[in-house]
């Protein structure tokens, strides 16, 4: 198959991760480290992510608010040596008939979670980052064209639609009402992502969370699927990190 490389669109406006805080101290944090829920409110399910960036380390460990050890990785032979200076990583994301949103917050209790590691020259690096169970709401009412969303994309009729694309939705304003706890939510950006389902062909578009609106205007993107069908996906990360998805598909005449 042929590749084409498509525009990635983003728009940035100076984001802080607010996830992630050097303990006091004279301990040497990591440059970036974080822990955050992910939601798919399409699918019904949910995932633990984290990230961890910085000078370049052989050992890393997470522990939770019980002071229990939840990861532990450690590098060896050529790769210790070479040391390791970004990692991400998310967890399996079984639905909700498999394990209960109330068992998977029990799993990974709000509260600080320590990350640690030890890099090359064997210094010492740690951060304390808040897991939050407070997830924001998905984004809701969510239209192409003007017209409904279907609830997915195995929907007996998807909106059939015209390039250029406009999805709208509805600003998110707070948590989710039926799992995690209650709270306030400051949405930091939202995601919008295109792309034809089982291919490479993708456009990615972060935004502001001030905007509830965005357009794929790229004509030579939307002649790229012989069966005209897209899937899109509409993500929001709060403040918190944590994020919520929702996803449907349309078609393209």
């Amino acid at each position: 198959m042929n590749h084409v490389n498509l525009p990635i669109y983003f728009i940035t406006a100076g984001f802080i991760l607010a996830s992630s805080t050097g303990i006091a101290g004279e301990d040497i944090p990591f440059d970036e480290a974080e822990l955050f829920f992910e939601l798919n409110d399409t699918d019904g399910d949910l995932g633990i992510h984290g990230k961890v960036d910085g000078d370049e380390w052989k050992r890393l460990e997470i522990e939770d608010p019980n002071e229990r050890r939840m990861m532990t990785l450690r590098a060896n032979g050529r790769l210790k040596r070479q040391g390791i200076t970004e990692l991400f990583f998310e967890s399996a994301e079984p639905t909700f008939d498999e394990l209960e949103p109330a068992h998977f917050f029990k799993r990974f209790p709000e509260g600080i979670y320590e990350i640690e590691g030890i890099t090359l020259d064997g210094e010492e690096r740690e951060n304390e980052v808040f897991l939050s169970h407070v997830i924001p709401a998905a984004p809701g009412n969510v239209t192409v064209n003007g017209m409904p969303a279907a609830d997915d994309c195995d929907a007996d009729l998807l909106p059939v639609v015209n390039a250029p694309v406009t999805l709208t939705w509805e600003p998110v304003l707070g948590s989710h009402n039926e799992l995690g706890k209650e709270g306030d939510v400051v949405v930091r950006y939202y995601e919008v992502v295109v792309e034809i389902d089982d291919t490479d062909y993708k456009s990615t578009s972060i935004i502001p969370g001030d905007l509830t609106q965005w357009t794929v205007a790229d004509p030579d993107f939307f002649t790229l699927s012989e069966e005209g069908e897209y899937k899109f996906e509409i993500l929001v990360r709060a403040e918190s990190g944590n994020k919520s998805a929702v996803e449907s598909c349309f078609i393209v005449e």
